[in-house]
């Protein structure tokens, strides 16, 4: 019982996290691994259980969403093909090949998000930059496709690294980009969800609890998203990212 209860509240915190700026699940994966499971089923449970706290967050954002929908429905095939291939390729992946390449998965996130500034600049420089809110610059479909990969292979940090695509191809307020963001990761979780239902190994009573926490915490923290300083959460889920693969690459 008491598992299960700090696993539910590291999923409200990430539901709340991924509501904001995106790197919740840098928490709910840790917390599974803590819990005793290996990394391979960790991360097919985290997606399972994240998902829910997705779409709470993508209800919230609905004004942004609808403010956005061209972009929104123009990088929705992108997401869906990335998606699908991230997890065929996590289901053929054989568990301690995927245990050491987790921390450098963590690492890269975090590298983009830390450097989104300098790389939106060098982006808009060479000509890489959307010109206006609804524009959908090639470049971004190529990135999401990539980022749906990831996202399909290992949700952990899925938001922290759209989040870095979108600053540096896309930007826009920080609103509209986490609303973007997490409709899009609602996308490609649910893809890998349905795979890893079929194909893999889930640990359905953890991931069943977390769903429920994971969905109050998405609802949650769009309100708080409206109120906090974004550079500061930044820096805070960064070190956090850090930290994180940091002891994983050690235990590996």
């Amino acid at each position: 019982m008491l598992e299960l209860a700090l696993l539910s509240l590291a999923a409200f915190v990430a539901g709340g996290l991924n509501a904001v700026a995106g790197g919740g699940t840098l928490i709910t994966f840790p917390a599974l691994i803590a819990a005793g499971y290996a990394p391979k089923i960790a991360n097919v449970t985290n997606t399972v259980a994240i998902w829910p706290g997705t779409v709470g967050g993508s209800l919230a954002y609905r004004t942004e969403i609808l403010e956005r929908r061209h972009r929104a429905i123009s990088l929705l095939p992108a997401s869906v093909l990335g998606a699908a291939a991230g997890a065929a390729l996590l289901l053929l992946t054989p568990p301690g090949q995927f245990a050491k390449v987790v921390p450098w998965l963590i690492y890269f996130a975090c590298v983009l998000l830390a450097f989104q500034g300098r790389l939106g600049r060098i982006a808009a420089s060479r000509g890489m930059h959307a010109s206006a809110d609804e524009a959908v610059p090639p470049v971004l479909h190529i990135s999401i496709f990539f980022v749906a990969v990831y996202g399909g292979y290992f949700g952990a940090g899925i938001g922290i690294l759209m989040l870095a695509f979108l600053g540096i191809v896309a930007p826009d307020t920080l609103h509209h980009s986490n609303a973007l963001k997490g409709l899009l990761a609602l996308v490609i979780n649910l893809v890998a969800l349905l795979a890893f239902a079929v194909f893999s190994t889930v640990a359905w009573g953890p991931a069943l609890v977390m769903a429920v926490a994971s969905t109050a915490g998405g609802y949650v923290g769009v309100r708080v998203a409206r109120r906090i300083n974004p550079t500061l959460l930044r820096v805070l889920i960064v070190g956090y990212g850090l930290t994180v693969a940091t002891v994983l690459l050690v235990r590996s």
